[in-house]
């Protein structure tokens, strides 16, 4: 019977010791680094900017993944670098191309991989038919995503006109 009482007596220990520990700590949350990302994004696109008035369709197209999409308006789907970049030959030929644009809104997200951007440009080229300078306004959105050495790179990015169509 004492035999029985001091099984009965551990096995209560033992329940009361478990139950009493302690859940391992969930492990901590990844720092929020999204203001950083988006101040690194920010000084991107001015790096961006900059680069376009060199009017160099390679370093355009250096901003993008290898699988990025440019999605301009009057032209199928750009997909890819290469046909980005040669989408953009013409437009850096032309003597009075010039682009400008700031985001004013970027939202990144929650998992530190992606951020968009939305703003708005100026863009000025010459008028096929005039052979003049014409000069555009309009807004765009981009979308970044973090790569695997940390840097950002788009992965879509499209615009279009406030003028009327």
């Amino acid at each position: 019977m004492i035999r029985n009482a001091w099984i009965v007596a551990c096995l209560m220990l033992v329940v009361i010791t478990l139950g009493c520990a302690t859940a391992p700590a969930p492990p901590a949350a990844p720092p929020d680094t999204r203001a950083a990302d988006i101040q690194t994004v920010k000084d991107l696109e001015a790096q961006w900017v900059k680069d376009a008035a060199s009017k160099d369709a390679a370093k355009w197209a250096a901003y993008f993944t290898d699988d990025g999409s440019g999605l301009y308006p009057g032209a199928p789907t750009l997909n890819g670098k290469a046909a980005i970049q040669a989408a953009m030959v013409p437009f850096m030929a032309d003597k009075n191309f010039a682009l400008t644009f700031a985001s004013d809104k970027q939202v990144a997200s929650k998992g530190g991989d992606m951020i968009y951007t939305q703003g708005t440009y100026t863009m000025t080229m010459t008028n096929p038919k005039t052979k003049k300078p014409m000069t555009d306004k309009g807004k765009f959105l981009t979308v970044y995503m973090k790569q695997a050495d940390g840097t950002w790179k788009v992965t879509a990015d499209t615009f279009n006109s406030d003028s009327a169509m």
